[in-house]
């Protein structure tokens, strides 16, 4: 009988990033913005906050102005669901780079930064 035995696969490589050394990324934040001249408060784990931050400075937004152009285009953020429709964002935007995208994939057109 094996005491310990070494598994290599991908679930046990997504369990070493699951470990209590990155406790902080499960944490859920909340961050406030106006958006559209509303105020709004947005609650994500901060594993989230870090790819909406790294998608924004991609795309040469700042995080509201990300939000805002997410819940203007995200039918289920429209329908009130807008963490989830960020989650969702996030993984596709992880996804691109996975697959080789650029910057200029994340959104479209970098836009008038507005």
């Amino acid at each position: 009988m094996t005491i310990y035995r070494e598994s290599r696969d991908l679930l046990d490589h997504m369990f070493d990033s699951c470990s209590t050394a990155q406790i902080s990324e499960f944490i859920p934040e909340k961050r406030g913005f106006r958006i559209h001249g509303h105020s709004t408060t947005v609650a994500l784990e901060r594993a989230f906050w870090n790819v909406i931050d790294a998608m924004a400075e991609e795309c040469g937004l700042t995080v509201p102005r990300l939000i805002e152009r997410v819940l203007d285009g995200c039918l289920v953020a429209n329908d009130k669901n807008l963490s989830s429709c960020l989650r969702v964002i996030s993984l596709k935007f992880l996804n691109i780079y996975a697959t080789g995208g650029t910057a200029a994939d994340c959104l479209a057109v970098r836009e008038d930064r507005a």
